[in-house]
């Protein structure tokens, strides 16, 4: 009898086992009923805040008056929206992509401040914001549609639940907000992304945030699953072996494949991240995603941080964080040049793990401390040292 092919079939499966490794085991997400407002922060979080603003304790109050001084909090802001949103590589042509994303971080900014001060003008700018994307959009487009997309998708649905939530003043336009939400976005970001992973990532965030929104169990459900999966294959941990694990659809079945999937790094170690030799920019992307689905499914009543999601987060915090603060990159690493500039992204994962649960963060927690009061990456992150520094919520 010939051995020869049923060898070759077995070493094809025991190959195909060490390089694309099963996805982090899924868990009933959705909870039985949604808490609001639940997306990022809460509203014993949002109450924290508003209480050390009000006493006048830092790093709130700092934060809170770099937030006012900003112009997203503008209250003579003009919205500029647009029917279709075109959006190149890297925004270019930029026809709507910085006037939306800065219309949402707005929105959210001014809810904010709506909160915490309970200055009615703040809130009515919000809604003026987003009825005025809710009257006009229709569709994004070109290469950058998912990303552009998942980036105001993300800062859309925290201005929502604060406003909808906590506003008593009224809101006429939060039925056609919600449409908005289900018919331009959620289709956009909820089937993933097969470029690097904080495409995936930040999609995830906003499928996540408008599902919480929209009390949509299934389509939370959904992203929460393909968020886990994504993020296993992001950031690497000894414990996943040889190789990093991968997201089965895209095909990195042979070790070159994911080598040059990971900036042509070829020495994994715990805390890498899979666009950490692109640079640490994008990389930030990923991991404020990661930090921020964490935390919206903390609200939402099932803790990720006491999990592998946790773990992987904390890692690349740390792992990224030491070298933003001024660490020697050794040579194995990126051919031993990182392009640096990890952005305003580390308040939420070190709050969650480092404040709340006391694990040891050290140089997250020198290079958060270093960065405060961060502000917004101008995209999809604004605020949170306001928002989640030491906030036991």
């Amino acid at each position: 009898m010939c051995r020869t092919p049923l060898l070759a079939t077995v070493t094809a499966l025991v190959l195909a086992g060490v390089l694309a490794q099963p996805a982090t085991p899924r868990a009933e997400a959705a909870p039985a009923a949604f808490v609001h407002p639940g997306v990022t922060v809460s509203k014993g979080q949002l109450d924290f805040v508003r209480a050390k603003v009000d006493a006048g304790a830092q790093p709130w109050k700092g934060a809170f008056d770099r937030m006012l001084a900003s112009k997203y909090a503008d209250l003579s802001r003009t919205p500029k929206p647009r029917a279709i949103v075109e959006c190149g590589s890297y925004s270019n042509p930029d026809n709507g992509c910085t006037d939306e994303r800065e219309d949402a971080i707005a929105a959210y900014t001014q809810a904010l401040a709506w909160y915490v001060t309970r200055d009615e003008r703040y809130a009515r700018k919000a809604v003026q914001l987003m009825d005025a994307w809710s009257a006009v959009i229709r569709d994004h487009t070109n290469s950058n549609a998912p990303l552009q997309t998942g980036w105001a998708g993300s800062s859309w649905p925290r201005a929502a639940e604060i406003i909808k939530h906590t506003y008593s003043g009224g809101w006429a336009g939060s039925g056609r907000f919600a449409a908005m939400l289900r018919e331009v976005y959620l289709p956009e970001v909820v089937n993933g992304s097969h470029s690097n992973g904080n495409w995936e990532l930040s999609m995830m965030e906003a499928a996540v945030g408008i599902a919480v929104h929209l009390e949509d169990k299934a389509s939370y459900d959904k992203a929460m699953a393909r968020f886990r999966t994504r993020t296993a294959a992001f950031v690497y941990l000894a414990s996943d072996g040889e190789l990093p694990r991968t997201v089965p659809s895209q095909n990195l079945d042979t070790r070159d494949k994911i080598v040059r999937y990971w900036q042509g790094q070829s020495t994994f170690v715990t805390g890498l991240t899979q666009e950490t030799c692109r640079d640490l920019t994008h990389t930030g992307y990923g991991i404020s995603a990661i930090s921020h689905v964490a935390e919206t499914s903390r609200i939402q009543g099932q803790d990720l941080y006491g999990t592998d999601i946790g773990e992987r987060l904390r890692q690349a915090l740390g792992f990224q964080a030491k070298y933003e603060l001024g660490a020697a990159v050794p040579s194995w690493l990126c051919g031993g040049s990182l392009h640096l500039g990890l952005g305003p992204v580390t308040e939420v994962g070190y709050n969650a793990m480092g404040h709340r649960l006391g694990m040891p963060m050290t140089n997250t927690r020198a290079l958060t401390e270093r960065n405060r009061p961060a502000g917004s990456n101008n995209l999809f992150v604004a605020w949170e040292t306001l928002t989640h520094a030491g906030n036991p919520g």
